[in-house]
Parts: C-alpha cells; sequence; structure tokens
C-alpha cells in the first residue's frame, strides 16, 4: 500500500513538473507577404505543373447567363492582320439597374452613397488590406501651369500611339536620349513641369470610396488650366485593391466626374476607367456599368474615348490574379495559367474580342486606347528581360498594325488600337518590365529594347 502510495505520488509531482516548465515547440511557418496578382513563390511549383492546354470560363453572372466561346486556336488571329478577324465573342447579360436620380449630373454633387441593387457587394471604402495600391498614391497637389501640346487627338505617327507609365515625377529624370515616349501617365491629374513638355501626358482622376480624388474644385480648375487634354475615370475600377467599385458604383461616380470635367472645358476629352482584362467576365461587369449610368442619368454613358487594360492573368476568388470585380457574385471567371501570361495569341484575341464588343453595342466610331499592360510576373517565374523584350516587341508590332474592317476605327484606318501604354517606366512593386531602374535609374535591358524599337519608328 506504501509502494503503490510513493508511485501515485511520484507521477503527480512530474505532472507538476512537467506543467512548470515551457516546451519547445517548432516555429509555425511563415506566410509570405503577397504582392497584387503574383502567386507566391511558395505555391510556384504546384501552379506551374497545371498544363494551359485550356482556358476555363464560368456560365452564371450575378443578374443573367453568361455564354462565352473557348479560347480560339493561335491560328485565327494573324499577328498583322491587315483584314477581318475572324473571331466570335458574345456575352449576354442582364445588367440590374440602379434607382434612378436626376436626369443629368450635377458637377458640384458628391453623393456617392448609390450600391448595388440585387448583388451583395463587398464595401468600396476600405481596400484589401495584405496589399498595395499600383502605383504609388495619387498627390493633392494644386495644378500644374499649362503645358504645351495637351491637346489630345489620336496620334498621326507610330511613335506617337507608344506610351510609357510613369510615376508622379513623369518621364523626367530618365535617359531616353532621342527616343522618348510618344505619352505618357502617371495615374494621377497633376505632375511636375520638366524637360518633356512636347510629350502629351494623360490626367487620370479616382473615385476612393466616397471621396473624389481629387475634388471637384481642384478638378476644375485643373480642366480650364488644360483644355484639349485626356481625362481617363478611374484606373481598374473592377479590382479590390485598385479603384474598387461596383458597376453601379462607378457608373454614379463617372457621371460627377464626366460633368465637372466637360464643363471647365467642353474640348476635354473623357476615357473611360480600363479594367485590367477584356474578359467576359469584365465585359460583363461594364455591362453593367453602362446599364447603371441609364438608369442613374437618363441618358446613354457618355464615352468619348474607350480604354481599357490588356493584362494576362487569372481570375478567380481568393488566388492570385485579379480577383474578381467587386459585385460580381461569382468565385471564378477565366482561369489563366502562369505560362499564360505573355501569350500573343491569348493578348490579340483579347483587344478582337473588346474590339467586337463596342461594335455590339455601337461604339465602333470611337478610339481605344490600351493605357497599361506588360509582364507582371517575377524574373524567375520564368520572365527574364529576353521573354519581356520579345512581348514587348511582338505586342507593339501588333498593336500598331492590326486593322479588321468590320470592328476597326474607320478614322484611323481600321485600325484597332489607336494607342497604348508600357507599364512601367520605373515601377518598385512589378518591376519585371521596368525601363529604368527604380533605384539608379539606369537603363534596364528592356528599356534597351524599347529605346532600339523606338529608333525604328517615324
Amino acid at each position: 500500500m506504501r509502494v503503490r502510495v510513493v508511485v501515485v505520488a511520484l507521477f503527480v509531482v512530474a505532472i507538476g513538473l512537467a506543467g512548470s516548465y515551457s516546451v519547445t515547440r517548432p516555429k509555425p511557418l511563415e506566410r509570405e507577404p503577397l504582392v497584387p496578382t503574383v502567386p507566391p513563390r511558395t505555391v510556384m511549383a504546384r501552379l506551374m505543373t497545371v498544363q494551359p492546354t485550356a482556358t476555363l470560363f464560368v456560365s452564371a453572372t450575378p443578374t443573367g447567363e453568361l455564354r462565352v466561346p473557348t479560347l480560339l486556336p493561335s491560328t485565327v488571329v494573324a499577328p498583322r492582320s491587315t483584314g477581318q478577324i475572324s473571331v466570335t465573342s458574345t456575352v449576354s447579360a442582364t445588367p440590374t439597374p440602379s434607382p434612378t436620380p436626376a436626369a443629368s449630373p450635377a458637377a458640384s454633387s458628391i453623393d456617392l452613397s448609390v450600391q448595388a441593387t440585387s448583388i451583395p457587394a463587398r464595401s468600396i471604402t476600405a481596400p484589401l488590406t495584405s496589399v498595395q495600391p499600383r502605383p504609388s498614391a495619387i498627390p493633392t497637389a494644386a495644378p500644374v501651369a499649362a503645358r504645351a501640346a495637351t491637346s489630345w487627338t489620336v496620334p498621326s505617327s507610330d511613335r506617337a500611339r507608344i506610351g510609357v507609365g510613369a510615376g508622379q515625377q513623369g518621364i523626367d529624370g530618365f535617359d531616353w536620349g532621342d527616343t522618348p515616349p510618344g505619352w505618357y501617365l502617371n495615374w494621377s491629374h497633376t505632375v511636375r513641369p520638366g524637360a518633356w513638355p512636347q510629350v502629351p501626358y494623360v490626367r487620370m482622376v479616382h473615385p476612393s470610396g466616397n471621396k473624389l480624388l481629387p475634388d471637384l474644385d481642384t478638378l476644375k480648375r485643373t480642366a480650364a488650366a488644360n483644355p484639349g487634354t485626356l481625362w481617363l475615370i478611374g484606373n481598374e475600377p473592377d479590382i479590390e485593391w485598385q479603384d474598387n467599385a461596383t458597376p453601379e458604383q462607378y457608373a454614379h461616380t463617372y457621371g460627377i466626374f464626366h460633368a465637372a470635367i466637360k464643363k471647365a472645358d467642353p474640348t476635354a476629352r473623357v476615357a473611360i476607367g480600363g479594367v485590367s482584362q477584356p474578359t467576359p467576365l469584365r465585359l460583363a461587369y461594364l455591362d453593367r456599368a453602362l446599364a447603371a449610368y441609364k438608369a442613374q442619368y437618363g441618358t446613354d454613358m457618355p464615352v468619348d474615348v474607350w480604354n481599357i487594360h490588356a493584362f494576362i492573368l487569372r481570375e478567380e476568388r481568393n488566388s492570385w490574379g485579379v480577383g474578381i470585380p467587386p459585385g460580381m457574385n461569382v468565385d471564378k471567371g477565366t482561369l489563366r495559367e502562369i505560362e499564360n501570361h505573355a501569350d500573343m495569341t491569348i493578348f490579340k484575341q483579347q483587344i478582337v474580342d473588346f474590339r467586337r464588343w463596342m461594335a455590339e453595342r455601337g461604339q465602333r466610331d470611337k478610339p481605344l486606347i490600351v493605357s497599361e499592360y506588360s509582364i507582371l510576373m517575377p524574373e524567375d517565374y520564368g520572365f527574364s528581360p529576353d521573354v519581356v523584350s520579345k512581348f514587348m516587341k511582338e505586342s507593339f508590332d501588333y498593336l500598331l498594325t492590326a486593322q479588321d474592317a468590320a470592328l476597326g476605327y474607320a478614322a484611323d484606318g481600321n485600325r484597332l488600337v489607336q494607342a497604348f501604354c508600357w507599364f512601367s517606366t520605373a515601377d518598385s512593386v512589378y518591376p519585371t518590365s521596368n525601363l529604368f531602374d527604380p533605384a539608379t535609374r539606369a537603363i534596364t535591358p528592356v528599356g534597351k529594347a524599347f529605346k532600339e524599337y523606338m529608333a525604328r519608328l517615324k
């Protein structure tokens, strides 16, 4: 009996000692920081094993059926098209109209409280917390004095059609030599005066939750001081970590910005904000925005210049790529793989598909610009400077020459695209396609390829 008591006592003491000491445990694996659109390196091995032999589409939208053909084979779209390109892309979605406010937007209005009527949308008051917006934050500086060559028309030369995205400093401080870009933007409404006043500057405004960037007084002063400017209303409203708006919210904001710009400068040209890529899901987003504008303002959305981005990225909720547009109640769209990111066949078809979308909505007689595209994936994902330079030159060739007698802009020889913009001059978040190093401003291999290409153009 005494032995049994001793054993029990020792057992109790052992338990007490164990509880008084901390046990060394392995540290949990730290989650790799997520850069917007780019899959973490920790999952790249799995992603790269997926064969991109087919492109998968969803067949539903929040308000109607989305019927989409699969990607056409590469033989359908020629690298240098001079005749009609036989590509079909049909998007049939029934947008849900928003409540109808006054017939015309008031330039002084700042009420941005409109919400999607039947679709549970995420709030647009705060971006995703784990990502940084592309590019840098929008400044609120006062407008600069009028610059030379601010009036925007369809460029008359090939060199003038090629633009670049730049930081707040614009294109100054980089060694362009005698091959500067034909135009540029910096995702803002103002830029510091610099050494290239002859290069047209395209301005941009942004909705930000319930705020307007810039405020309407600043916007009107800037527009009046820079007559004839091309204005882009928003940047990727279809992406949560960019301008992040449901179609109904974007339509409402567009009306406010458009009225303010046109009142201050009737000669201004106004372009819609570029969606990240013209996939069927994003085209359905635009259809809803057009319907919402008509419901809210009683007239068709006034667009002087159509505008898209032309990235090739995955559409899937909580995944890499560009996610699902705000207000669209689906979990998957076009499921692209990493290997598709520089696929010229997909790139060409996206352009054709958007021009067809324009024609089907009576917008063929409007210019089309591609205000942002390039390679965003890191070099160690398979996108070396040689790969990026090859994609850049092939895409430039296509965008400068692609024509279509049934879809193109007749006033520009039926070209599909009137101007386009490479991303970026020197970006620190997505550096793969940089023309210059953002820290040293030294020219990159891609920058050398850009200058060589521009030198051959008139």
